[in-house]
């Protein structure tokens, strides 16, 4: 580690930085440490905020293990795009983590309701290139499953919804019938139907997403409550957005923040 960045935090907060540092190279091998050295030149304080707020202060944290927070972080920078560096960084700490080849690759399937096929084809080049560094190979599982793609989209959406996700359907019968079926046909029969993520790794991925795309809200609020219907509590939902906040930026997360109180809420559920 460069000795202009250590210095900077000497006297005023070395062992947080220390401690971001540790669980830094834990996540990237010496991958983070040359990172934050890139900086010394120009930006020594902008590597330390890397190494004490994001993984000091934030990776740190309970309520979610190291693979379910890079599984978040990769949801949140596919959903943002243009992000092929960091998104390589962390699809690579995801592996680090114990994170598999299989579920990176689902993670970003599963996106492609929330952010579109052009991210999701971007983020998918970069595992490929990121799985290359690490001279894996995957063997890529195919759905096969011959049900009637509409029945079994629409068993999904009441799983992960409840009766919410029908009325949203319903709610659009008089202006986008089509809309509504491909919801339920596409999002919840093909991709959310998909088994290799477990339910509650796709809603870690699915809210953080939406967090970092912004202007999300009433998406956000029936995401939140899915996330509640497969066992994630509020205190793990609020940690998935204050995790975003390292890549998203304050404002998002505090909308998101405000989505999910109207969520407990409704549920009288607390964050304690």
């Amino acid at each position: 580690m460069n000795e202009s960045i250590r210095n900077s935090s000497a006297g005023q907060s070395g062992t947080r930085f220390e401690r971001g540092l540790a669980i830094l190279g834990e996540i990237s091998g010496t991958r983070g440490a040359a990172v934050v050295d890139s900086l010394a030149d120009i930006a020594p304080d902008l590597g330390r905020f890397v190494v004490e707020w994001a993984y000091a202060d934030l990776y740190d944290r309970a309520g979610l293990d190291l693979p379910e927070r890079e599984l978040v972080t990769v949801g949140a920078l596919a959903a943002l795009g243009d992000t092929a560096a960091q998104l390589n960084f962390h699809i690579d700490a995801a592996l680090q983590v114990g994170v598999t080849p299989v579920e990176v690759v689902e993670a970003l399937i599963h996106l492609v309701p929330f952010t579109g096929f052009p991210r999701v084809l971007n983020a998918i080049g970069v595992a490929r290139a990121a799985f290359a560094d690490h001279g894996v190979t995957i063997e890529p599982p195919v759905m096969d499953d011959d049900r009637d793609r509409y029945q079994r989209g629409a068993d999904k959406l009441v799983e992960i919804d409840g009766q919410h996700g029908p009325d949203v359907i319903a709610s659009l019968q008089d202006i986008a019938p089509d809309l509504g079926r491909y919801i339920v046909e596409f999002a919840f029969g093909d991709v959310y139907h998909r088994p290799w993520l477990p339910p509650r790794r796709k809603q870690l991925v699915t809210v953080a997403a939406l967090t970092a795309l912004g202007d999300t809200a009433p998406q956000l609020r029936v995401h939140i409550g899915a996330a509640l219907n497969v066992g994630l509590t509020p205190a793990q939902i609020v940690e998935t957005l204050t995790h975003v906040a390292a890549y998203a930026g304050f404002p998002r997360v505090l909308n998101a923040v405000r989505a999910a109180r109207d969520v407990f809420e409704e549920r009288n559920m607390s964050v304690d």
